[in-house]
């Protein structure tokens, strides 16, 4: 795993994810999130090419437990990838509601994704 922390202008430090093993499980995301936060990042960017496939089936069940870890652990993440390609009304609506959270959000850019974290991260 690796991943270079930067500092925002609000002066948060997020964590920015350039390689990963495929996060398929609740484990695999507790230990890149307790990782980042042990040296001190509040936030995380994530590409959704580190993330298993099956991710964006919600019926797998891994997006959930993988989210679930960092509501547990107070962990603030944001995927960088193209969502719209995978045509599921019921991933639209996941995506929809985790960005309006604010915990999690879904984004194109590694630009907007260290903005989302800014405004959100408390």
């Amino acid at each position: 795993m690796e991943y270079d922390i930067i500092q925002t202008e609000k002066g948060k430090n997020i964590a920015l994810v350039t390689t990963v093993n495929t996060i398929s499980t609740s484990q695999d995301a507790l230990d890149l999130l307790m990782n980042c936060m042990y040296n001190g990042a509040d936030g995380l960017v994530l590409n959704e090419n580190f993330l298993h496939p099956d991710f964006f089936e919600l019926k797998s069940g891994i997006a959930g437990n993988v989210l679930q870890v960092f509501s547990t652990y107070n962990g603030y993440l944001a995927i960088v990838g193209q969502f719209d390609r995978h045509n599921s009304k019921s991933l639209s609506d996941f995506i929809y509601e985790s960005n309006k959270q604010g915990r999690i959000g879904f984004v194109e850019s590694q630009t907007a994704a260290i903005e989302f974290l800014n405004q959100n991260i408390r």
